[in-house]
């Protein structure tokens, strides 16, 4: 398989695109507005505490309290004070009232679990990772553990005995999946470089104004290289000079080999038009997804769930209809897990896969789907059928979908996907002159509406015209303007014939 990093620097953002056979697997972005938090690390003071919601809020200096739930408080430290008794575990603390753990006003320290996503504030935890190029530093719990991507249980072990030999006393670590295949020596200098960070962290905690920010990850263009760049990675290529020379500073210092596969893209033609992004980030955020069979996937979603919904469109298949359903459910079941990783959907799925009536072609469906999430860094979990026949399946919620970041609530429907009909705008303009016109003693009205909506005021004559005039005692005069919106209009009141025919003019040399 074909692995590129592909990297457009402009003035005011840069973005990443990750492209597995030359397919768009993964986006990224970040600009002067939106830089990421996830990974932050803040000193903040706790705002309330709600013990029943086990829960609390967090003042990290940002627009909304972040929200600190109980399961990811740190209990094993001496930060939390517990007289007379040992401090419980983190699954112990679960069981107590978080009020038995943190107060009011009582200061912490906080790492981003979550984007403010929508209506809600960051999530945050007090369990701080650092992550580096082969380990993540785990300073507040003594834990070991290995990536699970890593699957053969002989390097697991190794990678494992390795970590508790080199690990920090008192101190935990991961494995992280770049790990494979590598020697005790390869580890050393990132541990090393992950314990001088958290000591730098540790020596700005009691200094300075609460809440403030403590550590910041690293700009966009090294996070995708220390997270992403492995040996399958063939090209990383990048069309700015000064973060080409940056990036080849950074693979001397800490990724051996990375150099050769470093490229300046400097074609007068843009990057992701050159191959193809730009087009292929406008597919990523259409409600409906064509599958090379002629089937499609209908995408959509809500504030709580996203609803994926198969049809077999234009595939009508050469055997038979158990035949044709297997085959775009088949092939439905790649494109939904490449989709979800594209566009970041993350909490609940639901998946409406077309109904088979064979349980072993649901099966088949189900281990496609999963076998075809493994390229997923983001943890998912398929549940499986549901006793209606639908799929539900679950992601890790850590940033706002991709939608959510190239686009905005519509300013007319507000989100609905609808607008007014012509027939409605029509009787809610009526209801508006009935309101503002009627016994006022107007000479007459000029109404601009959209040229669709003129048309539906005015067919069969104007007979709904003629009876509004009679009723109101006033002129009314429909006009197109091809510039409003369907569902806009405005009213221009007419005092006396002298005022219309001027308003006449002015209109017809505009």
């Amino acid at each position: 398989m074909s692995k590129r990093i592909i990297v457009d620097v402009q003035y005011d953002q840069t973005r990443v695109a990750i492209l597995e056979d030359n397919e768009l697997v993964e986006l990224y972005m970040e600009g002067d507005d939106s830089h990421t938090i996830v990974g932050n690390i803040y000193r903040g003071k706790v705002e309330n505490v709600l013990p029943g919601m086990q829960a609390a809020f967090v003042d990290i200096g940002l627009e909304k309290n972040a929200f600190l739930y109980v399961g990811d408080i740190n209990t094993d430290k001496s930060v939390f004070e517990f007289p007379g008794k040992q401090a419980p575990s983190v699954n112990d603390a679960r069981a107590l009232s978080i009020r038995d753990i943190i107060s009011t006003g009582q200061e912490l320290t906080v790492q981003v679990l979550k984007e403010p996503i929508g209506t809600k504030g960051a999530r945050v935890t007090t369990q701080i990772t650092l992550p580096g190029r082969y380990m993540v530093l785990m300073p507040t719990v003594n834990y070991v553990g290995v990536s699970r991507r890593i699957e053969d249980e002989t390097e697991r072990t190794r990678l494992k005995e390795i970590a508790e030999r080199l690990k920090p006393h008192g101190m935990g670590m991961i494995v992280r999946t770049a790990a494979q295949g590598k020697d005790q020596d390869d580890f050393v200098q990132d541990i090393d470089f992950l314990c001088r960070l958290w000591a730098r962290i540790q020596s700005k905690e009691w200094r300075g104004k609460v809440p403030r920010v403590l550590y910041e990850d690293e700009d966009i263009i090294y996070r995708t290289i220390r997270d992403f760049y492995a040996p399958d990675i063939d090209k990383i290529i990048i069309n700015n000079r000064e973060e080409y020379d940056k990036t080849l500073e950074l693979a001397d210092v800490l990724f051996p080999g990375l150099r050769q596969r470093v490229e300046l893209f400097d074609d007068s033609i843009p990057i992701f038009q050159y191959f193809d992004i730009e087009y292929k980030i406008e597919k990523a955020i259409q409600k409906k997804v064509w599958l090379k069979n002629g089937g499609y996937l209908i995408i959509d979603p809500t504030e709580a769930l996203t609803v994926i919904d198969v049809n077999t469109g234009k595939f009508v298949g050469s055997r038979n209809l158990e035949d044709t359903v297997l085959k775009t459910n088949l092939e439905a079941a790649q494109e939904i897990a490449h989709q979800i990783r594209l566009r970041d959907i993350g909490g609940i799925i639901i998946i409406d896969f077309i109904d088979m009536g064979k349980e072993e072609n649901k099966k088949k469906v189900i281990e496609v789907l999963e076998s075809s999430l493994k390229k997923d860094r983001t943890r998912t979990n398929v549940l499986g059928f549901t006793g209606l026949g639908l799929v539900e399946m679950t992601r890790k919620k850590v940033r706002s979908r991709l939608s959510s970041k190239l686009l905005k609530p519509c300013p007319y429907c507000h989100g609905t996907g609808r607008v007014y009909s012509e027939t409605m705008v029509v009787a809610r303009i009526e209801k508006e002159l009935e309101n503002e016109v009627k016994d006022s003693g107007i000479w007459g009205v000029a109404v601009e509406v959209h040229p669709s909506v003129a048309r539906t005021w005015t067919e069969d004559g104007g007979k709904n015209i003629d009876i509004l005039e009679k009723t109101l005692n006033c002129r009314i005069y429909p006009r197109e303007n091809h510039n409003l919106h369907i569902e806009e209009s405005i009213i221009h009141r007419l005092v006396d014939q002298r005022e219309a025919e001027k308003y006449f003019l002015e209109y017809k040399e505009s």
